[in-house]
């Protein structure tokens, strides 16, 4: 199964579940989708997608495993393998729906083109950057209910940025000022890392279903005297092992609305 199956399966067990129905947003977004198009690319490189008309409006095919493409049809069919990201930011706009799968598996959706449309501009949120000099730092004091939302939304995205740290530490934080809050800091991350990781992490809060979440995210060094208080006194996440991938940064565009509320998923 891909993780897009295991996201869609838990949320078909539980449909009422928010955290589960934008864990398939989220794990969509992520994925290599293979787009069925018209042709084959021209000699400048354009894509068109085969758009099929159905009752409920105008989609284009896509699917999460090359083998799940060649199943849909009878011969082999041009196709671009895209993030679902870059898919739906191009259909964002054009009322256009995707189809996920269709035929060949379990997991098989439509996503109404106001369903791509609310994920494109979700996916334009950025995390904000701010200075604050810590004073103290402590175990997480996040409720078990608040850790079962957050640990598979971070370890969904950890699955694409194994290599770029050696440590994730989820650990409390008191800030100069009295400010108190919770803070992920990642070990041994390069630089140019460093935003698109602060990225993937800022969308796993969004798609974890948590309401006005907020967790600092920073950078440390291994020798860093913060580093071995938190690794001490922190929750260690789990980091795959793999080779290091570079976090995808995508700049997005989309119409205005309302990221608490993702349209229901068919």
């Amino acid at each position: 199964m891909t993780p897009y199956d295991r996201a869609h399966a838990a949320m078909e067990a539980d449909p009422e579940n928010e955290a589960l129905r934008l864990a398939v947003y989220d794990r969509l977004a992520d994925a290599e989708l293979f787009l069925l198009l018209e042709h084959e690319p021209d000699e400048d490189n354009d894509i068109i997608p085969q758009v099929f008309e159905t009752e409920e409006g105008d989609f284009v095919l896509a699917f999460d495993l090359e083998e799940r493409l060649a199943a849909f049809g009878d011969a082999p069919a041009p196709y671009a393998a895209l993030p679902g990201r870059v898919i739906a930011q191009h259909l964002a706009g054009e009322e256009i729906g995707l189809g996920i799968n269709l035929g060949v598996a379990e997991s098989a959706m439509l996503l109404p083109p106001d369903a791509l449309e609310w994920l494109t501009h979700t996916l334009t949120h950025t995390p904000e950057y701010a200075e604050a000099r810590p004073l103290a730092f402590d175990a997480p004091a996040l409720p078990p209910a608040v850790l079962a939302l957050l640990l598979p939304a971070f370890e969904a995205k950890f699955d694409q940025i194994a290599g770029l740290a050696s440590h994730a530490l989820l650990g409390g934080v008191t800030y100069e000022g009295g400010r108190r809050g919770h803070v992920l800091a990642f070990l041994g991350t390069p630089e140019a890392a460093q935003p698109g990781l602060a990225k993937a992490i800022h969308e796993a809060l969004t798609f974890s279903g948590l309401e006005a979440g907020e967790i600092d995210v920073t950078f440390l060094t291994e020798d860093d005297p913060a580093a071995q208080v938190l690794l001490d006194k922190a929750l260690v996440l789990h980091l795959p092992e793999a080779e290091p991938e570079q976090v995808q940064e995508v700049t997005l565009t989309g119409p205005g609305m309302d990221p608490a509320k993702p349209p229901i998923l068919r």
